[in-house]
């Protein structure tokens, strides 16, 4: 049973930082691409970053230089740093996990190609 569990959200100030975390469960993430991704109100699902099992990672324009994805596997968890927060990165984020080739082709971004999902943790940015 593959499970994906999410923490670390919470209301914060702009230009604060936040650190999300995902443990995993019920399957070997290191062998999988792990991404966050974001849903604000009235607003479809889009990819945040992602990072595969060697450790390449991929960032969307709007979080590059602020964000930052790692991952431990020797405890699968996710992690993804959040610096200078701005209202705009006001969501609900996701973690999800999906296909290792993902990162290396740059084919990351897209919802439907990550199978597994957590339930979302809470990012409010005032």
């Amino acid at each position: 049973h593959v499970q994906l569990v999410e923490s670390g959200g919470g209301s914060v100030q702009a230009g604060g930082s936040l650190r999300l975390t995902c443990t995993a469960s019920g399957f070997p993430p290191g062998l999988h691409s792990m991404g966050w991704f974001r849903q604000a109100p009235g607003k479809e699902r889009e990819a945040v970053a992602a990072i595969d099992a060697d450790g390449k990672t991929g960032y969307t324009d709007a979080v590059k230089g602020r964000f930052t994805i790692s991952r431990d596997s020797s405890n699968n968890t996710l992690y993804l740093q959040m610096n200078s927060l701005k209202p705009e990165d006001t969501a609900t984020y996701y973690c999800a996990a999906g296909p290792d080739y993902l990162v290396r082709f740059s084919a990351w971004q897209r919802v439907g190609d990550f199978g597994n999902w957590g339930q979302g943790t809470q990012v409010t940015v005032s």
